[in-house]
C-alpha cells in the first residue's frame, strides 16, 4: 500500500464520513469524500479509484444502483457501509457485486482492516517465474491466471470481483475437493460475524452466470447436495 492508493468514500452522514476519512488518511490512503449518489456516479464516470466505500442509503442515487452501474463497467472493489442488518440486504449487496459489507455502528479500525484485506486480494502481482509468479490454471477453454487475476473462457475475458476470483481460484487449485460453505467462508472471507453463509451461495451463482454456458447445468462448479461445492476439471 502506498500514499497513492485512492479510496472513494460515499457517505451522507457527516460524522461517519469524517471519521472514516480521518482513519483512512491516517492509514496512508488518499481519500475522496462524497455525500450524494449522483455526484458519486459523475465522479466515477471520470475517475476509477482503487476501492469504493459505499453507503447503501444515499440521496440522489442509492448505493445498490451505484454498485450495479459500477459492476457493468468495472471490477473496482466495493465495501458497502450501511445501517441495514437484515440478511436479505446483505445478500442483495453481494448479489449486486459488493466485495464486503460493514454494518453501522462499526469500528473505524475494523473498516481500515477490511480495506487492507480487500486491497490485498485485488492487487495484481507481477507475473513470471522471476517475480515469484503463481502457476496459471487451465481446464479446457477456462484459464485462470492468479498473477494478473485474469480469467478467460477461450479468448473472452470474464470480469470477476475480488471475492469471485478468490473463490474460483481456491476451488480450481483443489479440483474435485468438496468444500462446505463454512470452510469457504473461512478460506475466502476470513469467517467474520458480518458474513452470512448464504453469501457463498450468492457468489457461486454469480460465478456460474459468468463462467457457464448453461448456469442451470454447470460444467465447472458443481453442487454436492447436503455438503457443499466442488470444482470439476
Amino acid at each position: 500500500m502506498t500514499q497513492q492508493t485512492h479510496i472513494l468514500v460515499v457517505e451522507d452522514e457527516p460524522s461517519i464520513a469524517e471519521v472514516t476519512r480521518l482513519y483512512l488518511k491516517r492509514a496512508g490512503y488518499r481519500v475522496t469524500l462524497l455525500a450524494d449518489g449522483q455526484v458519486a456516479l459523475d465522479f466515477l464516470a471520470r475517475e476509477t479509484p482503487d476501492l469504493v466505500v459505499l453507503d447503501l442509503m444515499l440521496p440522489g442515487v442509492d448505493g445498490l444502483e451505484i454498485t450495479r452501474w459500477l459492476r457493468a463497467r468495472s471490477d473496482v472493489p466495493i465495501i458497502m457501509l450501511t445501517a441495514r442488518r437484515e440478511e436479505t440486504d446483505r445478500v442483495l449487496g453481494f448479489e449486486m457485486g459488493a466485495d464486503d459489507y460493514v454494518v453501522k455502528p462499526f469500528s473505524p479500525r475494523e473498516l481500515v482492516s477490511r480495506v487492507r484485506a480487500v486491497l490485498r486480494r485485488t492487487q495484481k502481482a507481477p507475473a513470471g517465474p522471476a517475480a515469484g509468479g503463481q502457476a496459471v490454471i487451465s481446464f479446457d477453454s477456462l484459464t485462470i491466471d492468479p498473477n494478473t487475476r485474469q480469467v478467460l473462457i477461450g479468448d473472452r475475458e470474464v470480469v470477476l470481483t475480488a471475492r469471485e476470483f478468490d473463490l474460483l481460484h481456491l476451488m480450481a487449485r483443489h479440483p474435485r475437493q468438496v468444500f462446505n460453505r463454512d470452510r469457504l467462508l473461512d478460506l475466502v472471507w476470513g469467517m467474520n460475524e458480518y458474513i452470512d453463509p448464504s453469501t457463498v451461495t450468492v457468489h457461486v451463482r454469480r460465478l456460474r452466470e459468468k463462467l457457464e454456458a448453461n448456469p442451470s447445468h454447470p460444467r465447472y462448479i458443481l453442487t454436492v447436495w447436503g455438503v457443499g461445492y466442488k470444482f470439476e476439471p
